[in-house]
């Protein structure tokens, strides 16, 4: 019995902590219409994205050699009131998990009928294993 219950806690004190998520930028209007998930390693990739996503502030700086961004873009939508956060990373083994909530305005809510496309890219550790995407209940 004390033997398992030290190898439990051994095990949990080996496990690394998540990956810190930095948010790079997040907003309500982008440039990217469609609803879409990005995993970017390269600054190459990332001017083509910045490009797309359409804003004219500079390219914020990732040192690629440490970090990757993740994003997701919810695409347009014909009122205010959406959202979304990147609230954590998650890794097992070698699949990466990130997760992510969306907002939405509640069905008695008064909002502005305006386009918009809300998005979050963030920076995290590097990770050269495949990364995955889930939504998930705030």
């Amino acid at each position: 019995m004390i033997r398992t219950f030290s190898l439990l806690v051994l095990a949990a004190l080996l496990q690394s902590p998540p990956p810190t998520v930095r948010t790079v930028v997040k907003g309500a209007m982008s440039g990217v219409e469609a609803r879409r998930e990005v995993v970017i390693r390269s600054a190459a990739d990332w001017a083509a994205l910045w490009k797309e996503h359409g804003v004219r502030d500079p390219l914020p700086a990732v040192d690629f050699s440490r970090e990757m961004l993740v994003g997701v873009f919810l695409g347009v939508r014909n009122t205010t009131g959406y959202g979304v956060e990147i609230v954590r990373a998650v890794g097992n083994g070698g699949v990466m998990t990130v997760q992510y909530v969306e907002a939405s305005p509640g069905r008695d809510a008064i909002t502005a009928q305006v386009l918009t496309a809300p998005y979050h890219l963030a920076a995290m550790p590097k990770h050269d294993g495949e990364v995955r995407f889930q939504k998930v209940e705030k």
